[in-house]
């Protein structure tokens, strides 16, 4: 019997930190310091409370939210800790609605701790899903937005206790740009809260059971380091994925453009693939995967670049030069692979024309 999650305790924390940070496909932020604030509200007596998407009231009122800027500033920039839930309370004193429940905008790294660190210090629930199944760089990349939901208004907020409400905009693509420039403004890191979806649409379009994902997933990574089991393969196996490359970051390319962190790195392969040459381009996160030239696997299946040794994720902002790595593919959930998803998440919408998407293990 499958166990259905019903609260998140300091005990599955290391696990979901894990496990986001390998659906995070570099991006969404490092998860790290994320879980040490839930683990401090815990601390404090407060609670996560999960809700099972499927016993969602269709009149809940969700908002969804996280973080918005670029990665690599986690790094340099510290949080002040309640950007979101400043933002969700911008949001409720716009709309004058009280909310529900949360929802992560994307599992995929810190942003799958946001919305739970949220949950803890407003005293609402967290629902068991996502709007990405990964993460994406941009706001308009999540299926709320896909599936037909406006976004607007949405609500920022920075550490300097700043907050800015954008009302109306003629699309989300125009929420993304105006907050990116506001964030641009802000430092490149701030929370950010957007317009609440009803609950009966929110089980229709969420990425389902995501949390859940990635605890059992981090939990067999951890498994695997106290059984010496391969952690790598421990990973392809829980996801259905696939090794693309072993390899040696031979020259990395990384700067901020716009609020983002772009660039690519250039791989030497070993072990299997010695003599092999391969390149990962990225936008927050890894969008394309070449090796020997020809594209393996890009958006919106996900690329995870692990420690060759250890099997623990590297996001974006810790790539160095000579690290030894192992690059998996994974599939992304059906609801990122129809046409309307492709319009917005595939190759083409990161400017990518000339490659056409080709899920993983088609021939």
């Amino acid at each position: 019997m499958v166990e259905v999650l019903r609260e998140v305790t300091d005990a599955d924390l290391d696990a979901i930190e894990i496990g986001a940070a390998i659906l995070g496909t570099g991006g969404g932020g490092n998860p790290y310091i994320g879980k040490l604030r839930c683990r401090e509200e815990l601390k404090k007596g407060r609670r996560i409370p999960v809700i099972p998407l499927d016993e969602l009231p269709d009149d809940a009122l969700v908002v969804s939210l996280g973080g918005i800027g670029a990665p690599v500033v986690g790094v340099e920039k510290i949080e002040e800790g309640e950007e979101c839930l400043r933002a969700l309370r911008a949001i409720e004193k716009e709309l004058d609605v009280t909310v529900d429940a949360l929802i992560s905008v994307e599992i995929g790294g810190a942003n799958s701790m946001e919305p739970m660190l949220t949950a803890a210090q407003a005293g609402l629930p967290v629902v068991d899903g996502d709007g990405m199944g990964r993460a994406f760089p941009e706001m308009q990349m999540c299926t709320w937005s896909i599936y037909g939901h406006r976004e607007a208004p949405g609500a920022m907020a920075d550490e300097k206790g700043s907050i800015v409400v954008i009302r109306d905009t003629p699309d989300d693509l125009w929420l993304e740009r105006i907050a990116r420039s506001v964030v641009v403004a802000m430092g490149a890191a701030a929370g950010l809260a957007t317009q609440p979806m009803r609950g009966d649409f929110v089980k229709r379009a969420a990425i389902p059971n995501t949390i859940t994902q990635a605890l059992n997933l981090g939990r067999a990574v951890l498994e695997a380091h106290e059984t010496n089991a391969d952690p790598i393969q421990t990973i392809i196996a829980h996801e259905k994925g696939c090794l693309l490359m072993t390899a040696k970051i031979v020259d990395l390319e990384r700067h901020l453009k716009g609020g983002f962190a772009i660039g690519h790195l250039s791989l030497e392969g070993f072990g299997a693939f010695a003599g092999d040459r391969g390149r990962i381009d990225l936008q927050n996160e890894f969008l394309i995967f070449r090796r020997n030239d020809v594209v393996e696997v890009c958006v919106p299946d996900l690329i995870v670049v692990l420690d060759s040794d250890t099997g623990l994720p590297i996001t974006t902002e810790m790539l160095r030069y000579g690290q030894r790595i192992a690059v998996l593919g994974l599939p992304a959930h059906a609801l990122m692979k129809t046409p309307a998803a492709l319009n917005v998440v595939g190759p083409a919408a990161f400017g990518y024309d000339d490659i056409m998407y080709k899920p993983m293990g088609d021939a």
